[in-house]
């Protein structure tokens, strides 16, 4: 079944916050002192997201992404791959994280049944890495990226948020540290969404400016094929080397985005910039069947108009969309609560 909103696009891939906790502070995410964290009795246990889960493959959803926070501060997640990798609907299964407990889940999460693993890597330099994230952990992550790979994950993906004079000179390290492991790496404009209250116009490396780099270096990129949904366009280099590209900022894919997300107390957004969520915890825990909740799903997605990032671009005095005040009264507003 396809459910479709008002743009036509389809609800086929879930990002699940399995946790709101990090053990990072990024510059671009977290850049607070302190935060408001979600309740502990509003989280979702397993069962509650498997059922949750259901419902949206019931209307179309086959992707399944898990996010935080940090998804691997979750106790026993494995145990949750294990449960929905077995549902036939589901035919990507994902998960991203920081890699910083990586190394000792690894293992545990190839053998549970998760198809693909992204992590997230700013910098390869130590000092710059406690510069960006407040922790002494760059080697950690490392050894999570050696571990993951080990594990048979083929390829991983690095993720890595490009600001202007903070690390837009180690693109070329950042490729050349992915070949060692046939990863992807994938560069993301630094976006003003919730949680980046340090945001300016000016800290923005363009997906333009980040191809003209990489050319000056290795030569002229080729577009490669990419799934049109893919938040990331894809290139290859002259040796055939692939990376991504996500230009969220500059050059929105809001046309074709098919993302919902789904927040660990179970609040459900349909754009990365939406103010206002749905409250799937509530229906279900107040009794409601997997159909009530499909049918819910499916009229709240019809209605679907959403454009964030778009509208955004749009704007002509763009500044960081959400102050810290506005985050503390409404933590569901924060990235890191909502899946990024």
């Amino acid at each position: 079944m396809s459910t479709r909103d008002t743009h036509g696009r389809p609800l086929q891939n879930l990002r699940i916050s399995v946790t709101d906790r990090c053990n990072l502070r990024c510059q671009y995410c977290m850049p607070e002192e302190s935060y408001t964290w979600l309740p502990r009795k509003d989280i979702l246990d397993f069962e509650e997201i498997a059922t949750l889960v259901d419902a949206f493959t019931d209307l179309g959803v086959d992707k399944v992404r898990l996010t935080g926070g940090e998804p691997l501060l979750r106790h026993d997640l494995p145990d949750l791959v294990r449960m929905l990798a077995t549902k036939q609907p589901i035919r990507d299964l994902a998960l991203t994280t920081n890699g910083i407990l990586l190394s000792d889940q690894a293992e545990a999460l190839k053998a549970a049944g998760l198809h693909r693993l992204t992590v997230s890597l700013d910098t390869l330099r130590e000092d710059r890495f406690v510069d960006l994230t407040r922790r002494d952990s760059l080697a950690k992550v490392l050894e999570g990226i050696a571990a993951a790979d080990a594990a048979g994950f083929k390829p991983i993906k690095i993720d890595t948020v490009v600001m202007r004079g903070i690390n837009d000179d180690e693109l070329i390290d950042l490729i050349e540290f992915g070949k060692r492991y046939e990863a992807e790496v994938r560069f993301i404009e630094y976006m003003d969404v919730g949680g980046a209250t340090l945001w300016s116009r000016d800290r923005v490396v363009s997906r333009d400016q980040i191809l003209e780099t990489l050319a000056a270096h290795y030569g002229d990129t080729k577009t490669a094929s990419s799934d049109a949904s893919a938040p990331a366009d894809r290139y290859t280099l002259p040796d055939g080397t692939a990376f991504g590209i996500i230009a969220s900022t500059t050059a929105p894919f809001c046309s074709a985005c098919d993302r919902a997300r789904l927040t660990a107390d179970g609040m459900w957004y349909l754009c990365l910039y939406a103010r206002i969520g749905t409250d799937l915890r509530g229906a279900l825990r107040g009794g409601a069947s997997r159909e009530e909740i499909s049918a819910l799903l499916q009229r709240v997605w019809g209605r679907r108009d959403d454009r964030g990032a778009e509208r955004r671009l749009a704007e002509r005095d763009r500044d960081a969309l959400l102050s810290a005040e506005q985050l503390r009264d409404d933590p569901h507003l924060e990235m890191h609560t909502r899946g990024g």
